[in-house]
């Protein structure tokens, strides 16, 4: 049997699931997720008490990427290695939410999803009921969503 591509993570995603309680929906919705070295210690840099050890997941297989795609220099430590990540592993997709993240990926010709496809995603998936309370403890947070992006969403997800 062949194993599917990849699906490699930011590190932004993560902790934005982490931080509203879904983390668990990656490995519902697409396995294993690969994520690079930089992107766990990102993470576990700035874990909130409760917050798992991310190296510690059984879906979780961080990788050290074999160089920095010169492609993705400026961006972020985390940001730059998942994109050369998922370059180097034509990966299925690639977590970001950050735009510049976002932009230089898609320009790459990645799949990008970001934090709130997941929860769409979930929804069409039958795994969440509903999107909104995902946003709502998001933005209580302190995590910034325009109207225009929440309404969106919520048309994608049907509420």
């Amino acid at each position: 049997m062949v194993e599917p591509r990849p699906v490699v993570s930011n590190t932004t995603p993560l902790i934005n699931l982490a931080g509203i309680g879904l983390l668990d929906l990656l490995p519902r919705l697409y396995g294993v997720i690969w994520i690079p070295e930089q992107v766990a210690d990102e993470f576990n840099e700035g874990a909130q008490t409760g917050d798992p050890n991310i190296k510690g997941l059984p879906w979780i297989t961080v990788i050290t990427p074999a160089a920095i795609d010169p492609l993705v220099k400026g961006l972020g430590v985390g940001e730059a290695a998942a994109i050369s990540l998922a370059r180097t592993s034509h990966a299925r997709a690639v977590l970001l939410d950050e735009k510049r993240g976002r932009r230089i990926a898609e320009q790459l010709q990645l799949p990008v999803v970001g934090t709130l496809g997941v929860l769409v995603a979930a929804k069409q998936e039958g795994l969440i009921s509903s999107v909104q309370p995902a946003l709502q403890k998001m933005i209580a947070q302190g995590r910034r969503l325009s109207p225009n992006l929440i309404a969106h969403v919520l048309r994608a997800a049907g509420e």
